[in-house]
């Protein structure tokens, strides 16, 4: 929470002291259903937050997204260098390259189910960490070209992160994201490029896929007049947290089925390999677009995020200029047709799609998400992927941004940062295998990742029968 300036702050959190007060007193009294393992800070930061996601009024997508994107300014130890990530009209060829991606995991041509957009020019945050600075320093008077050569003179590493925020595909910005790419930076003692994808519903899928991908070929074959010079894949982590988890890791799909299909792409005027990363670190990622999971229900009371019956019954936002729109579809970011594609939900994805590639860092909480997560972890871990699982008990979604001052999250943040520095500097010393840490003492226990997959089979059943119901909810709807 940015207490730079607190009067906002405080004017939000003025309604919401009689229900801060009744949290106190339900945990301190043993009545929750929390209250055995949260500590009174944890609480009330949750309950905080959902009170602010499950209000009375619906607010309209516009809305949420604009006050999501406020800037709250860069100041403190941290090096913020603003840039552009152009294209020319020759690089087309990522757009036919994704298209060709869709088709071929599909097993079919899916051009009619969605609108195909055009590249864009995004723009993104080269972050590193400022270690002369203060707390209130402000940023240096200069050009970005001369902040990122500043920010350069204190990387250590070559560990660079390509950074890929959460928000639900609608909502935040690199800005919001500044402590967390902050931290990383610090403690890889690398860099991070934070990327200002295309946000729904203006710009559904496959739109954060082509930004996403257009990053990355950016890395590794910078533009003319670009500040960094080419990045070795081997330098290069994919990394995001809930939405940004589920991007990374369709992004990583994405690699792996060029790869397969020896496919090149157009860039910069010349055929380009797109070769694989070091490593993708993941955080609470979102690897299930329908909802089907029963942690969805089950470990509601751990969480804020919305849980099934928000899609089952469709998210109720104020219509606006934004929302809803025509043809009507349940997500925000992605056509109804399409929720059950891997490149959408990973968890779609069979264990073959996952053979080859580079190691991966998972972490969840008792979340939502956490069978999704423990599934798609076991899927990978199955498929010969080395892969380091963190379970972090009774905590909730992205809990190391949410309840940023608790052991677990230092110790999250920690282990985040030390992965990808390790799998770029030693990639054979990563660590593989599962743990689940407890929350009070941070006491450790050790599980079987391979056994976190109950089938592919078993999801995708799941998966369909939260999309047929879905359906019947729909043409129940229409008949109204």
């Amino acid at each position: 929470m940015d207490w730079s300036q607190p009067l906002p702050i405080i004017k939000a959190l003025a309604p919401k002291v009689p229900m801060i007060g009744k949290t106190a007193l339900m945990h301190s009294l043993g009545l929750s259903e929390t209250s055995k393992y949260w500590d009174l800070r944890t609480a009330v930061t949750i309950n905080v937050i959902r009170s602010f996601v499950f209000t009375p009024e619906p607010t309209s997508v516009g809305k949420s997204q604009h006050l999501s994107l406020r800037d709250p300014g860069v100041k403190g130890k941290v090096w913020i260098a603003n840039v552009s990530l152009p294209f020319t009209p020759d690089d087309d060829d990522v757009r036919q390259a994704i298209f060709g991606a869709i088709d071929h995991l599909a097993g079919a041509p899916q051009g009619d189910l969605y609108s195909a957009p055009e590249l864009a020019e995004i723009t993104a945050e080269w972050t590193g960490y400022r270690a002369g600075a203060t707390s209130s320093t402000p940023p240096l008077d200069a050009s970005d070209a001369d902040k990122y050569a500043a920010m350069m003179k204190e990387v250590v590493s070559p560990t660079t992160i390509l950074y890929l925020h959460g928000g639900a595909y609608y909502l935040m910005d690199p800005a919001t994201h500044r402590p967390t790419t902050a931290r990383l930076a610090k403690h890889t003692t690398g860099r991070v490029l934070s990327i200002r994808y295309r946000l729904a519903p203006q710009h559904p899928f496959p739109a954060p896929l082509i930004d996403a991908l257009v990053a990355y070929l950016t890395l590794l074959y910078p533009p003319p007049g670009a500040l960094h010079t080419a990045v070795a894949p081997e330098h290069i982590v994919l990394s995001g947290d809930s939405a940004g988890g589920n991007l990374a890791t369709s992004l990583l799909i994405l690699l792996l089925t060029l790869q397969r299909q020896s496919r090149t792409v157009l860039w910069g005027g010349l055929p380009r390999t797109v070769p694989l990363p070091a490593g993708t670190a993941l955080v609470s990622p979102w690897m299930d677009i329908t909802g089907s999971s029963p942690s969805c229900a089950d470990y509601a009371h751990f969480d804020y995020l919305p849980g099934r019956t928000a899609y089952e019954n469709g998210m109720e936002y104020a219509p606006d200029a934004m929302w809803p729109v025509t043809p009507a579809r349940t997500a925000l970011h992605v056509d109804d047709a399409l929720l059950l594609h891997p490149l959408v939900s990973p968890l779609a994805a069979k264990g073959e799609l996952w053979t080859g590639a580079p190691p991966v860092w998972m972490v969840t909480g008792w979340e939502l998400l956490s069978d999704e997560d423990r599934a798609v972890a076991g899927r990978m871990a199955g498929a010969g992927v080395r892969v380091r699982y963190l379970e972090f008990e009774a905590m909730p979604h992205c809990f190391a941004m949410v309840v940023e001052g608790s052991a677990g999250a230092r110790k999250c943040i920690r282990e985040w940062a030390w992965w990808m520095k390790m799998v770029v500097e030693a990639p054979g010393s990563v660590g593989v295998g599962g743990t689940v840490v407890g929350f009070k003492n941070l006491e450790e226990r050790g599980v079987d990742v391979k056994g976190l997959d109950e089938g592919w089979e078993v999801t995708m059943g799941r998966m369909k029968e939260r999309v047929k119901k879905n359906e019947e909810r729909k043409g129940a709807m229409a008949k109204l």
